[in-house]
């Protein structure tokens, strides 16, 4: 007997909105105790469901991880792709770039510890997802870098490839530094990585 779309899309809702729920006490678990401190018990117990539910959507707590820096990374990485296009040429694309990057970590601190400090090392399947989003947001420096070289001297002697790559790693690594060692707050910390790749 088949149902009908209404009746379908409802079931279809009610599944993504048990996914969901499970999916958010994961991050917010995985951020604030850890991966490796974090059991499919303690995610079922936050998330008010159980092992069977957690177990219908995810084969593990590794699956779940890398899908939630797939999607929750991948929201963020488009969103500064997205933001740093809006800029008028090379300088302010590579300024809104990084800034975007910076501000949204701040923001969404769950998903930038997720990103930046516990997907690290974790498993091959992992960081395949971490290296793929990291390469998003290096290679569109790069381009910008390329394109740069030919009338900006400040670019001139860069490959783009390694400045892409320098970028990523020296933003990753100063937002991680103040997320966990309060400081200096996003903007700060934005302007001043600026001020280094996009004079």
């Amino acid at each position: 007997m088949s149902v009908g779309p209404g009746i379908q899309h409802r079931r279809d809702a009610r599944l993504e909105r048990r996914r969901r729920r499970i999916a958010d006490a994961a991050l917010e678990l995985f951020a604030t105790r850890g991966y490796n401190a974090t059991s499919v018990e303690d995610v079922v117990e936050r998330a008010k469901m159980s092992k069977s539910a957690f177990y219908e959507f995810f084969t593990s707590k590794e699956d779940c991880f890398r899908e939630l820096l797939s999607l929750e990374g991948g929201s963020l990485i488009d969103n500064v792709l997205a933001e740093a296009a809006l800029g008028r040429n090379h300088h302010e694309r590579l300024r809104f770039g990084i800034t975007t990057f910076v501000r949204s970590c701040f923001e969404r601190s769950s998903v930038a510890r997720l990103l930046i400090v516990e997907s690290v090392g974790l498993s091959k399947g992992v960081d395949e997802v971490r290296h793929e989003l990291q390469a998003q947001f290096a290679d569109a420096v790069g381009e910008e870098v390329r394109h740069a070289m030919l009338h900006d001297p400040f670019y001139a002697d860069k490959n783009p490839r390694v400045f892409g790559r320098a970028v990523v790693g020296a933003v990753s690594d100063a937002v991680g530094h103040y997320l966990t060692h309060p400081g200096m707050d996003a903007d700060s910390l934005a302007e001043s990585l600026c001020r280094i790749f996009a004079p």
